[in-house]
């Protein structure tokens, strides 16, 4: 949460006031502004710092800040927790292990996670890269019921990396 100036904090000589709902109160001195506030039992809270001059609003701080606190809150709940999980294949992986693979991939797009697909060259093979880029989209391609390509196949030093994400499952 960002942190507000309020009251005596304001260093403005000048301000333009809103009132307790979107009145607007017009520009005036601070010393007026902070008088009106404490006439109304209200905070001066400067809202808009960087116009010219600053806008202030007059408010209860304690209630606006436990106010964002909750919102925050209920933005932290609402938030999906997401981990990315990884699958190592080779370009020489047999047809076994790849099914092992697609297994363990499944398994974790089935649980809402991502899946980082990647493969790693060594020695000679680093010639076949086209051939690794065709073998992860068939991969992804075994998993289209269950997952979509996020991010394409792309090549980085010896490895090659690929990310699916699962399918929005709109029956729950």
């Amino acid at each position: 949460m960002k942190k507000l100036r309020k009251n005596t904090e304001i260093a403005a000589l000048a301000v333009r006031v809103i009132g307790d709902g979107t009145e607007q109160l017009g520009l005036m001195p601070i010393e007026k502004a902070l008088q009106l506030a404490q006439e109304r039992g209200a905070d001066l809270v400067e809202v808009s710092p960087k116009s010219k001059p600053p806008v202030c609003k007059l408010m209860d701080y304690g209630k606006y800040l436990y106010k964002l606190k909750k919102q925050d809150q209920h933005q932290k709940k609402m938030t999906k927790n997401t981990e990315v999980k990884g699958v190592r294949i080779g370009i020489s992986t047999g047809d076994h292990d790849l099914d092992v693979k697609r297994r363990q991939a499944a398994g974790f797009l089935s649980e809402n996670h991502l899946v980082k697909v990647v493969m790693i060259f060594k020695g000679r093979q680093l010639m076949h890269k086209e051939l690794g880029k065709e073998k992860m989209l068939e991969f992804a391609e075994s998993l289209k019921e269950l997952s979509d390509i996020d991010s394409y196949p792309k090549h980085s030093g010896f490895q090659t990396i690929m990310v699916l994400k699962p399918k929005l499952n709109l029956h729950t």
